[in-house]
């Protein structure tokens, strides 16, 4: 059975979801308090967090930043929220969460996401074969002198190690395998999120902005990460040289 650290203030909220993930194989640790959280996640060892914003004694952005500047947690986080706010959206994003969900989202949809964010992580599904709900090992990719390694999830550029967050790397993961080809907002939000492309969601171009930065991209005119105009992203294989 998979587990799950939800902080949530609202006990009426978290014992109804603790309780329909508990019917689909995930086990809840309900935590009342953001000031506490990172104490329960430290010690429960979750195969994912989730978090609400509005919390008693540190909020979910707050946290979810710490849990990432900390390395008490590299995992999954997920942002449980009521407030369906755009800036909020991006800001979770740029904090190191993996998703964003609204508490609006029927049920089936939640847990579907959930599932989503387990698999990425490498966590075996219950109810699933193994051989299909684990990312299977697969090779170091190599540019020139960049190395992306998706068993211990480690990137470095040149001698220097890369700090990636989850989804982070699991976008740069999506680029590089499909170097030289244009992928646009819709198809990467579908493969990392499962959720399609509301003309709106910026949280794409707010990664490949972060990604750019941390892997020595040109901000005014990228030509490791190509913006490919009015269709989307393209990884250039041939331009991770020393230059």
């Amino acid at each position: 059975m998979n587990k799950i650290v939800f902080v949530e203030d609202d006990q009426d909220v978290g014992e109804l979801i603790a309780a329909y993930l508990s019917r689909h194989d995930i086990d809840v640790i309900v935590e009342s308090r953001g000031d506490r959280a990172e104490a329960t996640i430290a010690t429960a060892e979750p195969d994912l967090v989730m978090l609400d914003i509005m919390l008693p004694g540190k909020d979910g952005m707050t946290l979810c930043r710490d849990l990432r500047a900390s390395h008490i947690w590299s995992g999954p986080i997920v942002l449980l929220t009521s407030l369906d706010s755009d800036m909020n959206h991006i800001l979770s994003l740029e904090m190191g969460a993996n998703d964003y969900i609204l508490k609006t989202t029927p049920p089936a949809v939640l847990l579907a996401r959930l599932r989503l964010h387990l698999r990425q992580a490498g966590t075996p599904m219950q109810g699933e074969d193994i051989a299909t709900a684990v990312i299977s090992a697969q090779k170091t990719l190599r540019f020139d002198t960049l190395s992306i390694d998706p068993t211990n999830r480690q990137v470095t550029l040149g001698n220097e190690n890369i700090a990636l967050s989850t989804a982070d790397f699991d976008l740069l993961w999506e680029l590089a395998t499909h170097a030289g080809t244009v992928l646009n907002r819709d198809a990467l939000l579908k493969t990392l999120r499962g959720v399609s492309y509301d003309g709106m969601d910026r949280s794409i171009d707010v990664a490949i902005s972060r990604l750019r930065k941390k892997l020595l991209d040109n901000a005014t005119e990228p030509y490791r990460i190509k913006t490919i105009r009015n269709k989307g992203y393209l990884f250039a294989p041939h331009a991770w040289d020393a230059k």
